[in-house]
């Protein structure tokens, strides 16, 4: 648009376009060897870990020896036209017209949750009573049954107000086996928060992502995610530490205390 061989001044064609004279001297800088190598790990993070924002990938570059801060982490990040993956469900309103129930638990209490897979649910590792809740109502009820088959009737059951869970189909098994029903209020997330926060990262970072096709590979794909959770994932409320980092190294002040 700029003519720098024309008759009316650079000046005056800047004004006329509305732009600014500083820019018509301005030539960009090309990226440097360091960002492009930077990048080029940041893309190959992406790839395995999408859900990574700028806070994580710093951290993961750290940890690699990368001493590069958030802002410039962001910066490439919008370069590189780079974005997270993040689902975001919306399964914990209740449906208008189901029944809601008080809340009867205050210091911790039983969740249902299932893992998806293409063809059923899955259990994830180390757990019996929580599972990742993501397929619905019909695999809810399902997953009630077969863990009430399994391990029995407690006495009373908890959940959020999800609309799976105080749907009738569901909430008439547990009435059928003459269990307490419990539902989740306004500020009972306080009660379990800690396993909460962890749950939301496992069906935020792993389950939504995936369609697992058998059972085996979910829990192989669980287990990897629960290993990165624990041993390279950098928590902002741990001062970027990991779960190991913040526990074992703490473990000769706990001794010496």
């Amino acid at each position: 648009m700029i003519d720098r061989d024309h008759d009316l001044p650079l000046t005056r064609q800047a004004a006329v376009l509305n732009i600014s004279r500083a820019s018509l001297y301005y030539k960009p800088r090309p990226v440097s060897a360091a960002d492009l190598a930077l990048m080029r790990r940041m893309d190959e993070l992406h790839l395995e870990f999408p859900f990574a924002g700028a806070r994580m990938l710093q951290g993961l570059l750290a940890a690699e020896g990368s001493k590069v801060g958030r802002r410039h982490v962001r910066t490439l990040m919008r370069r590189m036209g780079m974005e997270t993956v993040y689902r975001r469900p919306n399964t914990s309103k209740p449906a208008p017209g189901h029944r809601i129930y008080p809340y009867l638990l205050r210091a911790h209490g039983a969740r249902l949750h299932l893992s998806r897979r293409r063809h059923g649910l899955v259990q994830p590792p180390g757990s019996v009573v929580a599972r990742v809740d993501h397929d619905g109502r019909r695999h809810s009820v399902e997953a009630l049954e077969e863990a009430l088959a399994r391990h029995g009737n407690p006495q009373i059951f908890n959940t959020d107000q999800g609309s799976q869970f105080t749907c009738q189909s569901f909430t008439d098994v547990l009435v059928e086996h003459q269990i307490a029903i419990s539902m989740d209020g306004r500020g009972s997330w306080r009660d379990n928060v800690f396993l909460e926060r962890f749950w939301r990262s496992v069906k935020y970072e792993e389950v939504y992502l995936r369609a697992y096709d058998s059972v085996d590979e979910a829990r192989a794909s669980l287990s990897r995610y629960i290993h990165f959770y624990n041993g390279h994932r950098p928590h902002s409320s741990l001062d970027g530490r990991t779960p190991d980092q913040a526990y074992f190294n703490s473990l000769p002040f706990r001794a010496a205390a």
